[in-house]
């Protein structure tokens, strides 16, 4: 089972040449703009094992000295992948860290239980796991009194000089620039210290626990300076949302305000990053202004955007000099005129939009994004979440009722977790006040009603998994919620609205197992089932470990083994993204535009999904409630075509097609 099919999505528009220089003088004049050293890898995995044969190699050389190893090491979502490497290494490959000594580069404080601090993180993950000796692992206390925090800290740095300083500090990046907890501000100085959390870091670290209430108010966190002081620095990066910050750290001005950047000027510090991680990088994003380009259509649309944007002008008013003033003489070399290249493009993007996403019986489907037979055409939509279609595609959702296609909906996993408690009181409390009106002599669902209300006010723990009835409520609520947008959308068989409950979802606990033969099996039955024409998946890979990425390798790796059955060669696979971001316009291969009726209604989808407005767990680093989110993302993408020369539409929904990975012969 391939279970990683989603990384590697981005080879198909970067070609290797500009994350891959054959030698050391094309890698100076790809990387001129990068004041860090950084190495792309195609995926998270494969960084990862980059970054692990350095620390196994340094690991043995200590072992072969009889000296140990100190390594520093982050929590959260971004080691998980080197953690699962090294642990194989340990078990396949024999790798001890019987001479490792670790440091906790952050723990939160002050701590209501052990199991939400970093220190259980890296033990879950990784310390449990490895021959290392518990004598070796240390860590600050989230627990201390708080006149005690000084000299904590103090004997921390202590400890550290006593083993002979960092070997390797391994660090993640935070999406304002901190690296460990040293967050906008932080001094170059900085040791280990007590640090009060900023609401973007209290919000970008809610994803480990639950509420953005139960991130604890501070952490202790190593330093500016003695993460510098380290012998060797590994910052990692892994997704889409991080490309903007590390375009930031690696190529912009050095600034307290992305401490990141204080690694520019340290020869012993490294970036290794994946491709989406990558992407905001010169080299990658532009790469006409670094070196000679392998055009293709796509590239050539980005170089076309980035210069209607910063010309100001749309497409067609293009000039010979402003191809010419910005680094793109290569294009009027290649097509003679700015007219002919203005054209071309124009046309391109023009082609891209259309109002029949399942296709227009009777037209001239060349020029279209999707075929216009057969007609009517079975179609699934796979929504990781009981609410993403609706938020990322219910306008397209819609058409494609209207236009009188067979439309399933298939929620990959219950979202049972991201239901606020309140919302369970509320229900039980009509269940009860139901019961008691109209089976006032059968006490069973009364009963249990009152006994999870019960439960909710006056027994639950923050740190408990879930009860196995509460989370049954929970998933209820989301599922109702589903079924009440889809049918609103223009569902009108109940039976074409599928509930998966993937199982890799179902812990109960913010922590989600690995996806499984399990989780792949079920799609594939369903798949099997509807023998669909059109599949939307979504597409969002901003989070490497998130269940939207997560959702997406289950959905492909389906599709990888049905790819070779007959009715899979008359089906396209399109891909979505969420509420936070739209795809790039050199990526978008259909757009379909929503009126303001439509996006009205799609509104009103959103709101089905009450308890998902402002009382949701998992309204992440945005203000914004997601049906704002998503009309301010279809509006930009709408607003982006009319800049360029095009229609003006209220807003646009956007997609790119997924081709399967052909089986080498």
């Amino acid at each position: 089972m391939k279970t990683d099919l989603s990384s590697r999505i981005t080879l198909t528009r970067i070609p290797a040449k500009y994350y891959k220089p054959k030698s050391d003088y094309e890698r100076t004049m790809i990387t001129r703009f990068e004041r860090i050293p950084t190495d792309i890898f195609e995926s998270a995995n494969e960084g990862s094992r980059h970054i692990a044969k350095i620390i196994a190699k340094d690991i043995r050389e200590k072992q072969a000295e009889g000296a140990n190893y100190v390594i520093a090491l982050p929590g959260g979502r971004t080691p998980r992948s080197l953690f699962k490497e090294l642990i194989r290494m340990h078990r396949k490959e024999g790798l001890s860290f019987a001479n490792v000594v670790v440091f906790n580069l952050y723990e939160y404080y002050p701590l209501a239980s052990a199991d939400f601090s970093n220190i259980s993180f890296l033990k879950d993950h990784f310390l449990n796991h490895i021959d290392i000796a518990p004598e070796n692992i240390f860590s600050p206390d989230g627990f201390m009194p708080k006149d005690e925090i000084f000299n904590v800290c103090m004997k921390y740095e202590q400890t550290i000089a006593e083993c002979g300083g960092i070997d390797l500090v391994l660090l993640g990046i935070g999406h304002s620039g901190n690296i460990a907890v040293n967050t906008p501000g932080s001094a170059l100085s900085s040791t280990t210290r007590f640090a009060l959390l900023d609401d973007d870091s209290r919000k970008e670290m809610a994803q480990l626990f639950k509420y953005v209430d139960q991130v604890p108010a501070g952490v202790i966190t190593m330093g500016v300076s003695t993460i510098l002081g380290a012998r060797q620095i590994i910052l990692m990066a892994w997704g889409d949302s991080k490309s903007a910050i590390i375009r930031e750290a690696v190529e912009g001005k050095q600034t307290n305000r992305t401490p990141a950047s204080f690694l520019q000027d340290r020869p012993n510090a490294q970036a290794v990053i994946d491709l989406s991680a990558a992407y905001q990088l010169t080299r990658i994003s532009h790469p006409w202004l670094v070196t000679e380009c392998d055009w293709d259509d796509q590239l050539i649309r980005r170089a076309i955007v980035w210069l209607c944007n910063i010309t100001g002008k749309p497409i067609l008013k293009l000039t010979n000099v402003d191809y010419t003033n910005n680094g793109l003489g290569q294009l009027i070399s290649r097509f003679a005129s700015a007219y002919m290249v203005n054209l071309r493009i124009f046309n391109d993007i023009q082609q891209t939009i259309t109002g029949w996403p399942g296709g227009k019986p009777g037209a001239d489907d060349s020029n279209r994004p999707e075929r216009a037979l057969p007609h009517p055409k079975r179609v699934i939509i796979f929504s990781p979440h009981p609410d993403d279609d609706v938020i990322s595609m219910g306008g397209t959702f819609q058409r494609l009722c209207e236009q009188e296609h067979e439309v399933w909906v298939a929620y990959q996993t219950s979202g049972n977790i991201a239901v606020a408690d309140e919302e369970v009181i509320r229900y039980c409390e009509y269940l009860r006040d139901v019961s008691l009106k109209y089976s006032p002599d059968q006490p069973l669902l009364c009963k249990k009603a009152e006994e999870i209300i019960h439960y909710i006010k006056y027994e639950k723990k923050e740190d408990a998994r879930e009860r196995p009835d509460v989370l049954f409520m929970k998933g209820t609520i989301r599922r109702e919620e589903a079924k009440a947008a889809a049918r609103y959308s223009g569902i009108k068989d109940d039976s074409r609205i599928r509930f998966l409950d993937l199982p890799f979802y179902e812990t109960g606990m913010v922590k989600k197992n690995d996806i499984g033969l399990a989780d792949r099996d079920i799609v594939m039955q369903l798949l099997d089932e509807v023998r669909p024409h059109q599949i939307f998946v979504a597409g969002d890979l901003a989070d490497p470990h998130g269940t939207h990425k997560m959702c997406l390798d289950v959905a492909l790796a389906a599709i990888d083994e049905l790819k070779n059955e007959p009715w899979m060669q008359d089906c396209r696979i399109w891909m979505y993204r969420g509420a936070w971001a739209e795809w790039e316009m050199d990526h978008i291969e259909m757009a379909v535009p929503i009126s303001p009726e439509q996006l009205k209604r799609k509104r009103n989808a959103i709101l089905r999904h009450q308890s998902q407005a402002e009382s949701a767990p998992f309204l992440g680093n945005d203000e914004r409630l997601f049906w704002q989110r998503a009309e301010d993302r279809n509006r930009a993408t709408a607003d982006l075509y009319r800049s360029l020369g095009l229609a003006a539409y209220e807003a646009i929904e956007a997609f790119v097609q997924y081709h399967p990975l052909q089986t080498a012969r």
